[in-house]
């Protein structure tokens, strides 16, 4: 029986984007929600999580993917891609370093759940079972590597204007910017390697959805594809 890859990539995509929309929607009512600093102040340090940052990403990645699971263009496989690096990453390092120094309860808990746990895996099986590939070049990953850059230059301006950092291992005020620049340096290595072997995958697995490899886009276009595998 020939099966709809399509539509299954539409399928989910689509659970994903549900799941991170629910977990956004619960973290962004319990921010406004909370007492203590001002709404500005709390939104702002809301929006200053890579964690948060990298699931809005990903929003934009895998709602696109449902509505067409065959999208390319120059601007769409850097979004792709530092989706797919940014929530990996916040997996990876919510797993290892900063699962034990948090206790989320109630919604906290769900929401918790849905961004460090379910959208990292589900996000990265998705992209191994249903691509669209190749949409990795060297150019895209060059381009994808502006956001966490922008990301380590705001940290650390705004918490020395601030005194606030959104993570234990950026806490210049506690480490030193020595020991935080080698914590954020280790972070980008896992960043970069993780990049290149997402480039060796994409080369390497099967075109899905497509059937056949898809032209070099020019920058700002679009691609659809009508023949499904």
């Amino acid at each position: 029986m020939k099966i709809d890859r399509a539509g299954a990539s539409r399928v989910w995509h689509g659970v994903l984007a549900l799941i991170v929309s629910a977990s956004l929607i619960t973290q962004i009512t319990l921010t406004a929600t909370r007492d203590g600093e001002p709404a500005l102040t709390r939104f702002e340090r809301l929006f200053s999580y890579f964690t948060i940052q990298s699931n809005l990403l990903l929003l934009a990645a895998v709602t696109a993917l449902t509505l067409n699971p065959h999208r390319d263009g120059r601007l769409w496989r850097v979004l792709r891609l530092d989706a797919l690096l940014g929530i990996v990453i916040t997996g990876i390092v919510y797993s290892t370093i900063l699962a034990g120094q948090s206790d989320p309860q109630g919604a906290a808990w769900w929401s918790d759940l849905g961004f460090h746990y379910i959208a990292p895996w589900t996000a990265l099986a998705g992209w191994l079972l249903f691509g669209p590939r190749p949409r990795i070049d060297a150019r895209t990953l060059a381009w994808a590597s502006a956001w966490p850059l922008l990301w380590i230059t705001w940290t650390l301006a705004h918490g020395a204007a601030t005194d606030w950092y959104p993570y234990p291992f950026t806490d210049v005020s506690r480490w030193g910017y020595p020991a935080v620049l080698i914590n954020l340096g280790a972070v980008v290595l896992i960043a970069v390697l993780l990049g290149f072997v997402l480039r060796l995958l994409d080369s390497r697995l099967p075109c899905a959805p497509l059937l056949s490899a898809m032209p070099e886009p020019r920058s700002g276009t679009e691609v659809g594809v009508d023949s499904e595998a």
